[in-house]
């Protein structure tokens, strides 16, 4: 991320304004933008393919965050290479702002990982370090708006483990200077990644 886009990422959210406290988006002019997105998330955003993150119902201000990431290189994701070059910072907004604006689905965890699920959620892992999930992404599920932090439930399972070991192995790192994602699945093992998953893609 280039020096003024993380001072000015820094500021807003330490403000808790959120970062569409500087570009308040358009859902009306978001949806146009959305046709390209189409393929992999869906008419409406949520995504036809677990491995593709539903997006219909997230904040606006930690959509426009991962936009802004993704197009300037600070988050990696080859599947969106290319698709937000030519785009403004107010595009950007207008997409987020429209992704916001629809429906979120939500999905049913698997019985068999509820209990590990979440318990892993709503109490963490204390023998690992290991910090409770709702401290940052709240007891639903719905995240925190102002501080950018995303929503969750109905997430598909795979994306979820896929960002989870992302995160453990450095790949994915714009967590900010905290690191807490990157802390956070240090220590989880596949079965605790996907047992929290779970539980995350049944939350209403």
């Amino acid at each position: 991320m280039n020096m003024k886009l993380k001072l000015v990422l820094c500021l807003v959210l330490s403000l808790g304004i959120g970062v569409n406290g500087f570009a308040a988006g358009d859902p009306e002019s978001g949806k146009a933008l959305v046709m390209i997105c189409t393929a992999c998330h869906g008419e409406s955003g949520t995504s036809p393919a677990p491995t593709f993150p539903n997006l219909a119902g997230q904040h606006e201000s930690y959509a426009l965050k991962q936009l802004l990431e993704i197009q300037s290189g600070e988050r990696a994701v080859l599947t969106m290479t290319g698709f937000l070059d030519n785009m403004s910072a107010q595009d950007l907004a207008d997409i987020a702002a429209y992704y916001a604006d629809q429906e979120r689905e939500s999905g049913a965890a698997d019985p068999d990982q509820v209990e590990l699920g979440e318990s892993i959620y709503r109490a963490g892992i204390s023998r690992k370090g290991v910090v409770a999930c709702t401290a940052c992404h709240s007891p639903k599920g719905n995240g925190n708006g102002p501080a950018a932090f995303p929503a969750l439930a109905g997430q598909w399972p795979d994306y979820t483990v896929q960002q989870l070991k992302a995160f453990q192995s450095g790949e994915r790192h714009n967590d900010g200077d905290s690191e807490m994602m990157q802390i956070t699945a240090m220590d989880l093992n596949e079965k605790e990644m996907r047992a929290v998953a779970s539980y995350l893609y049944g939350l209403r």
